[in-house]
Order: structure tokens, then sequence, then C-alpha cells
């Protein structure tokens, strides 16, 4: 298939695909989003990583990027997205993450100590759901618009349209929840499907894809380390199969940080203040060109070898050669920059080593770290990590397409869903973040329980006890097509006739020293997680079971199974009673 500019052919091509339809593919990042789409037809896949041209760059006049930045700024009732936004105006900045308060910002000392002076202030009219939503819609619009522009009127209408957003590997269930919300706000969940991923997951789709096949053997073990503008997020998968599909599955739980390189930016601003703030003709026109400088050119190519040089832009600014002045350019040595990268390179290393610790533990030291993301792209953030991580024999590779290996990825499992003859690369299973359980009852055993929580239960007649059960435990490996079920018994007098709703907690327990599950649920660090309501409405009275207590009095015994399947960044719980799934069942996050 030949592609037009701005197109990319991305994976495999099914012949065979009966059905038609456009995926949306959508990374949702911290600081720049991007989207691709695909129209499956027969028998070809027509796929493209979208332009934002110049009607929506605003400040970014004449150019066209892969990615958009993830800002906002409000006028009233109206509001500007990405590109449209003036270079001096004020924007809300990062607000994905506020969609997830469990990961704080306060993590990230970068994230602390540089602090970008364009942001927004909180604002009490905006929260972090409604920022989400309009940008969402935002994006949703722009994606509209510009298929408008390539398919006919007649093609867009008879074709339905699934969308694929993509989420940090270690956001919590709450913000994966609410990033499902927003977008359905958005309109990308109105009468199309909604899938949400997570970003590491789409990146190794991908970059695992494109990689050398002659290279990788079965039982391989390989660190995805998606380094972003915002955030730097990581994980493990070992390859346990190559053929028919490259198949690959999760060996540990994801990290990640406020490390990416959106922090050289803010590191080299202060640095500018700090060496040229107090020099005549010194303003804010003039840091703006120096760090459009920085960002298009310097921070790209810098590679920390000996003898190099730089030349950032400082026009109206006095000839000093102690500064490293002349003719409107201040010239930068390469060890200059290496102090700008050094702190925000050593974050991303230590996540990158304790990531390699944690797979050689689970299975065997990995074969390479795959690098993707635009901070990945870097020359010297590559060679650090071949440097730190040359006494492990471990390699690192750069992805191709690194800036948009989240998205190409993410396009990759939406066609793959709609046939598997599109799956090139599939994730058999995932490592479970936490501990999941619920507190249920059980018999008193004396020197086993804890004395002070035993209570006398009527309708057994001797003393009971309140303790954990735990039905996935953490590193466990989780697969999708292997549903997980656990039992929840309760007791109901039959005088108070049909039951109509069970209410359930469940709870999670990161263990973050790996000291094993907790028996209590007041243990420390053993969080309420989601709470589950299943309808009874539909069994019938009667088929729930009679029996007589030790008081003496008439119970009825309700015997569920809740089945969970965990897909990539979402989960979804059903009803079983007796055998026969009664359906979704209502799950509230926390």
């Amino acid at each position: 298939m030949s592609t037009s500019a701005g197109e990319q052919q991305v994976g495999q091509v099914g012949k065979d695909e009966p059905s038609r339809k456009i995926v949306m593919a959508v990374d949702f990042g911290t600081t720049f989003s991007g989207l691709a789409w695909a129209q499956t037809r027969k028998p070809e896949v027509q796929t493209a990583i979208m332009q934002w041209p110049d009607a929506t760059s605003g400040g970014m006049e004449g150019i066209s990027n892969e990615k958009v930045p993830t800002e906002l700024q409000y006028d009233g009732h109206n509001y500007k997205w990405g590109y449209q936004i003036g270079e001096d105006d004020q924007r809300h900045q990062w607000f994905k993450l506020d969609l997830d308060p469990s990961q704080s910002r306060a993590t990230s000392e970068l994230a602390r100590n540089y602090i970008d002076p364009m942001a927004a202030p909180p604002s009490y009219d905006a929260s972090p759901e409604q920022l989400v939503t309009d940008y969402l819609t935002a994006l949703r619009k722009h994606a509209e618009q510009i298929l408008r522009y390539k398919l006919p009127r007649s093609a867009l209408q008879s074709l339905s349209v699934e969308y694929i957003i993509t989420v940090p590997a270690v956001w919590s269930d709450a913000a994966q929840a609410k990033t499902r919300l927003c977008a359905e706000q958005a309109g990308m969940g109105l009468s199309c499907a909604l899938h949400i991923i997570s970003e590491p997951e789409a990146a190794a789709v991908y970059a695992l894809d494109v990689l050398d096949p002659h290279i990788i053997e079965v039982g391989d073990t390989f660190v995805l380390c998606d380094a972003g503008g915002g955030t730097v997020d990581l994980i493990s998968y070992k390859v346990t199969a190559l053929k028919p599909t490259l198949e690959i599955t999760e060996i540990t739980p994801g990290t990640g940080l406020l490390c990416g390189s959106s922090f050289l930016n803010r590191r080299f601003e202060k640095f500018l203040e700090d060496k040229l703030g107090k020099q005549p003709g010194w303003d804010k026109d003039v840091l703006d060109e120096a760090m459009k400088r920085f960002e298009n050119v310097t921070k790209r190519t810098f590679r920390g070898t000996a003898g190099e040089e730089f030349k950032i832009p400082v026009h109206g600014l006095l000839d000093n050669p102690r500064l490293g002045i002349s003719r409107g350019k201040l010239t930068l040595s390469g060890d200059d920059v290496r102090e700008i990268f050094e702190p925000v390179v050593h974050e991303v290393n230590k996540l990158v080593m304790d990531q390699v610790r944690a797979a050689k533990q689970a299975t065997k030291i990995p074969r390479a770290v795959v690098i993707v993301g635009g901070f990945g792209q870097n020359a010297y953030l590559r060679d650090c990590l071949r440097a730190v991580l040359a006494s492990s024999n471990v390699e690192v590779i750069q992805s191709p397409n690194g800036w948009t290996a989240v998205v190409r990825g993410a396009l990759m499992r939406g066609l793959a869903t709609t046939s598997p003859t599109f799956a090139s690369v599939k994730i058999s299973g995932r490592c479970a973040r936490k501990h999941y359980g619920l507190e249920i009852h059980v018999d008193f055993i004396k020197g086993v329980h804890d004395e002070t929580r035993r209570f006398f239960s009527p309708y057994r007649g001797k003393d009971m006890i309140h303790v954990m059960r735990w039905f996935i435990k953490k590193g466990q490996t989780v697969q999708e097509d292997t549903p997980v079920r656990f039992g929840y018994r309760a007791v109901r007098l039959e005088t108070y006739g049909h039951p109509s709703i069970i209410e359930m907690e469940i709870d999670a327990y990161s263990d973050r020293n790996d000291s094993g599950a907790h028996m209590y649920r007041d243990s420390d660090d053993v969080a309420r997680l989601v709470d589950v309501k299943a309808d009874l409405s539909q069994i019938p009275f009667s088929a729930f079971p009679r029996f007589t207590g030790a008081d003496g009095r008439s119970y009825i015994k309700i015997d569920i199974q809740i089945e969970i399947t965990y897909y990539s960044a979402y989960t979804k719980y059903e009803l079983i009673y007796d055998g026969k799934n009664y359906g979704p069942v209502a799950a509230e996050y926390v």
C-alpha cells in the first residue's frame, strides 16, 4: 500500500479482513498527545499518524507536528487547546496527572524543583475531570475534521468508530475509570467502542513487532522503557511464544516517575536565568527564542561526546567573551549541556536499573532494554543507559519511530480486536501490581486468630472472625482469556424476603516491602479499592437454599460468585449464580 505524506503503515495487514470500521488510537500524554487512525477495508488497512496543521498551530505557524501539547486555556465558556494557545499565555498543564492523586507530583523531586512559570494556577471552576474532558473533546473534533478531508461523507456514515486511549502503567484503577468516563463525556464512547490500555503495553506491541525477529527467542525477557515528556514508565516482558503470533507476558509490575524531557527545558531555563538574567537586554523575548533552539535542536542532538558545542540565539545581548556571547549567540559547551541533562538522566537510570533487577529476580537478566518515547530517542540518554548496564550485558535498543510508538502500538491493538489477523504481538498475561481481596468471616481458631476480633454468630452458634481472602496475589500472572472468580456467601432471614442487592468492598494492598498479604482489613496500607454492587433481582427467590440456623430461625443462603476479567487498563465485573452469568456488576472506584 502506498501512503501519502503523514501516513504510515502500522503492523501486519490481514488480507481477508471482513469488517469495516475506523479505529482511532489516542496517546493521551502528560505533555504531548498524539493520534493515529486506521480504516479497515478489503483487502488492506489504511493508516495514518495525525498531523497538526497550521489551522491548529496558533503559536507554531508554518510548523506541522505529529503530536500536540496537552494544554488548555479558558476564556469564559470557550477554550483553546494545543498549539492554539499563544506563547505568552498562561495555560493549564499536567492536568492529566490530577486524575490520579495517588501518583502525586510531589513524588518527583524534579517536579517540585522545576515548575513551569506559564502553568495556570489551580482553578476552582475547572476540575481535572473537566479539563481532561474538554481536551479529549477538542482532540476528537480535530480528528473528525481530518477524516472529513480524507474520506467521502458516505464512507464516514457507513463506518463504525472505535477508540483506544492509553494511560500510564502505574495509574490506579480509579484513575483508569476516570479516564474512561472523561472519554465517554468527550464523545468517544457514544455509539462506539472504547478501550483503555496502558502506555508501555501499547509501546511494547509496536516496539517488539518491529524488532529483528532473528534476535528474539522463547524465554527472552525485555524491559520496555517509555521515556516521554512528562513521565517515564517501565515494565518487563518475557517471550512465551513466537508462532503463529509473538506472545509476551508481564513479569514485573510497572513502575514510573515524573522525570521526562520537559524537565530538561525547565533546567535549561533556570540555567539561562542564572547566567544571563542580569545582563542588559535580557527579557522574555530573548528567553523564548533561546528555549525554542534548545527544544528543537540542542536537546535532540546532544550526544555527550568530546568537543561538542551548541549555539543558542540571544539577540539583543552585548558581546561578552567571559559569558561566551558573540554576535548575538551564546556558545554552550558539551559540559554545560551535560549538567542540564545529568539529574534527569540519573532518575531514568535508577528506574531502569530497578526494573532490570526486578526482572532478574522474577526470571532472569533481561536480554535488552527497549526505549521508546520522545526522550527515548536521545543519544545521550541511550549511551548513559548502555554505560550503566554494560556490566550486566544488557543491550539498549532504540525503537524506530519511538516518538509515536505508543499511539502506533495502541492502533495495532485496536485492529487486533477487530480481527485476530491483525494481531502481531499478543500480551498473554499481566503481572498483578497488588494483592486484591475482600473480607469474609470464618470459624475462629484459637492460637491462629486475634482473640479480640472474634464474635459470636447466632445462626452458626459459634465464634467467628472476619479475615481477608486474597483472590489475587501480588506478582501473580493474570490472563484476559482466564477470568478470576471469587465466591461470596451471605445469609439472610427468610422473613426479610427476596434480597435485591449485595454490596461488597474489594480491597488492595500494595505490599511495597513484599512481606506478604495481611490477614485483617484494618492492617497498615490495606486500602478500599472498589465498591461492587450485585443486583440479585433476576435470581428467583426459590433458587436460594433454605436452612435452619443454630438459633432455630429460618435463613436463606446466598452463594454468588463475581467473575473479574482484567484487561490492560480496565476491569470488568460480572455476577455468576449457580453456574449462570447474570451480566455486569456495578463497580464504583474510590
